[in-house]
């Protein structure tokens, strides 16, 4: 389903543009409430702003748990989503359904594999998240972890960009990235951290076996914490002035490091 969504960004005129995405979505209060109670995976809901106080009070109570993403926007944004009756709230669904880290990780150690599990800390641009899935599943990636709020979502342009990777390879959500990466450490994964910060050469570090790897947002890394709890912290040599890659191709580098080692 077309959706003329734009990002809120400044026009000619001083006008907000939004840019064209193709998406499912829900529309209507109790379209909505009826999702969420069927527990459809849901990215994000929109919600007016200064919408129907009865209308508002009954959509709360249909998400008391706060384990949906929600954006309170202006009237505008859903106009320019749908043309029909929205009652001031619409859901976008996702194209596919996450599963949970901790029964994939099990699931492979049970199998007697590896696990090879990526970790993005944060990274919020759909295309960039999409190229990572498609080399992901190009050099084994078992599963793909990303926290639910703060992050780039699986959406159709995200699916389009990894050229059905994300159809391949599972992601997983978690509410609390540095508990979930914990739990991931306790079941005999190494983590593995890759920041400018660290001293260590990218060859230097041991990809092999049972791996988490970590991989910071575009625009300021890793956090300090999850830097933390690595069992190593490594970084990329580089030689030119720019301080740091895309966060694609680092990641790329990185998977391609651990496939490297295993093959020799």
């Amino acid at each position: 389903m077309e959706r003329r969504n734009r990002d809120d960004r400044e026009g000619r005129g001083g006008r907000k543009e939004y840019r064209t995405i193709k998406d499912d979505y829900i529309f209507g209060v109790r379209s909505v409430i009826e999702a969420v109670k069927a527990d459809r995976v849901l990215n994000k809901i929109f919600i007016q702003k200064g919408m129907d106080k009865d209308l508002f009070m009954e959509l709360k109570n249909a998400l008391a748990d706060g384990s949906h993403q929600l954006q309170f926007v202006p009237v505008e944004k859903l106009d320019s989503i749908t043309d029909q009756n929205h009652q001031g709230v619409i859901a976008l669904v996702s194209p596919v359904e996450y599963g949970k880290i901790e029964d994939i990780v099990e699931g492979l150690i049970e199998e007697g594999k590896k696990p090879f599990i990526l970790v993005l800390d944060r990274i919020t641009d759909v295309r960039n998240f999409g190229a990572i899935a498609r080399t992901a599943e190009c050099e084994g990636v078992d599963a793909i972890l990303i926290p639910s709020k703060g992050s780039a979502q699986v959406t159709s342009d995200a699916v389009k960009t990894s050229a059905g990777a994300l159809n391949r390879i599972k992601v997983c959500k978690t509410d609390n990235l540095k508990e979930s990466l914990f739990y991931i450490q306790q079941c005999g994964l190494r983590v593995v951290a890759c920041t400018e910060k660290s001293s260590v050469p990218l060859y230097e570090a041991n990809l092999r076996g049972s791996v988490a790897v970590v991989m910071g947002s575009e625009e300021d890394g890793i956090t300090s914490d999850l830097i933390n709890l690595a069992d190593v912290a490594c970084r990329i040599p580089m030689r030119g002035e720019i301080a740091s890659l895309n966060v694609g191709v680092a990641t790329g580098m990185v998977l391609y490091e651990k496939l490297r080692q295993e093959i020799h």
